[in-house]
């Protein structure tokens, strides 16, 4: 039975152009109260600095790809301005989203996470900017992994590890994807999860999320 194929557009997305807008004009009113009186030195400043504020989160709006996520009966795929990856649902192990800790109370991550029954095919495939970019962008995922971890002693232990290379599965890694490779199973063993698909990137909850990727996985690997 043909699966029907859904893309997903991300809410990040939203209102960009209009964001990129504000902040041009934002950003000459700004300069021209600059160069018109030096009494207008405070509202001047005050629309520069919301200019470029606006501006540069309406061009990083722009340049996030139309389509955030495609499902079909091969898998799931993950787009990113740096570039895409594919995850098999034959590769799924599990669905969920990860939590964290908020002092002593356990909450939701912003993130759905994928748990994998080899990483292998993500480190194949990965483009070595996108590796790059989800290293960067994980530092907040690395915040909770280490107060989820009572012993630093293995922070300790991951951060010397990091630049290494890392063997998996009889295969070798080295260089950027070594690192995402230490990074993905120090975050599995840590949060559960070795992929992070941030919520802002959905069109719809993370929840309602989750339950349409189970179902997707469920039809295409009977």
């Amino acid at each position: 039975m043909d699966i029907e194929a859904i893309q997903i557009n991300s809410k990040f997305k939203r209102n960009s152009r209009t964001l990129t807008l504000v902040g041009a004009i934002a950003l000459t009113i700004g300069i021209s109260l600059f160069l018109s009186s030096s009494a207008l030195f405070a509202p001047g400043m005050l629309c520069f600095s919301l200019g470029v504020i606006s501006l540069v989160l309406g061009v990083s709006k722009i340049l996030e790809p139309e389509v955030s996520l495609e499902l079909d009966e091969h898998g799931l795929k993950y787009h990113h301005r740096r570039g895409s990856i594919v995850v098999q649902w034959d590769n799924v192990q599990r669905i969920d989203i990860p939590r964290g800790l908020d002092g002593f109370e356990s909450i939701q991550l912003p993130y759905v996470g994928i748990k994998l029954k080899r990483i292998n095919p993500i480190l194949d495939m990965i483009p070595g900017r996108l590796a790059t970019g989800l290293l960067t962008e994980q530092r907040p995922l690395l915040m909770s992994a280490v107060t989820l971890d009572e012993d630093l002693i293995e922070l300790e232990a991951y951060m010397n590890s990091e630049f290494t290379p890392l063997v998996v599965n009889e295969e070798r890694y080295k260089g950027v994807l070594a690192m995402f490779g230490h990074r993905c199973e120090m975050l599995s063993k840590n949060l559960g999860f070795h992929l992070y698909i941030p919520a802002d990137c959905l069109d719809r909850s993370a929840d309602d999320f989750v339950k349409l990727l189970r179902e997707y996985r469920l039809k295409n690997i009977d």
